[in-house]
């Protein structure tokens, strides 16, 4: 059965502007604490679509993710090529535009690679994607103020 990771966080941002941080991988080390970014495969009709292959790099891994769902303004999903012991990993970020702002929802699977890790790499993504969906909703609030 594979281990689930799910947390939310609320933007005063409306969806299309937290979205256009979510599709642009280029702005993911601001606001989740990852190093670097590298695309390195476009995906179909835009550069990060589905298809498209992004390079995450923080010390010590270097995680290959390709996307496989793109919903503009409501859902990106990529699953994880290489890069960590794991199998079968996919997120789901959904946007759910409400009146005074977005709900953000970072949904994950996987099964780890190694047994018995699995609490560990539940208890690592867990804290790890927790500071993801709160520094997109604070990027996101902050890029939406006048």
């Amino acid at each position: 059965m594979p281990l689930d990771i799910d947390v939310s966080a609320h933007s005063a941002a409306d969806a299309a502007t937290v979205y256009a941080l979510v599709e642009s991988g280029a702005t993911w080390p601001t606001w989740t604490g990852l190093g670097s970014f590298e695309l390195e495969r476009p995906g179909e009709g835009v550069p990060e679509g589905v298809g498209a292959i992004r390079v995450f790099r923080t010390w010590p891994f270097t995680s290959r993710e390709e996307i496989v769902e793109r919903v503009p303004g409501r859902r990106l999903s990529y699953v994880l090529l290489s890069g960590m012991p794991l199998r079968n990993y996919r997120a789901d970020i959904d946007l759910t535009p409400k009146a005074d702002g977005t709900t953000i929802r970072w949904h994950s699977t996987f099964d780890p690679a190694v047994p018995g890790t699995g609490w560990f790499w539940r208890w690592l993504l867990g804290r790890f994607l927790r500071d993801c969906v709160n520094g997109l909703a604070r990027e996101a609030g902050v890029g939406s103020r006048t």
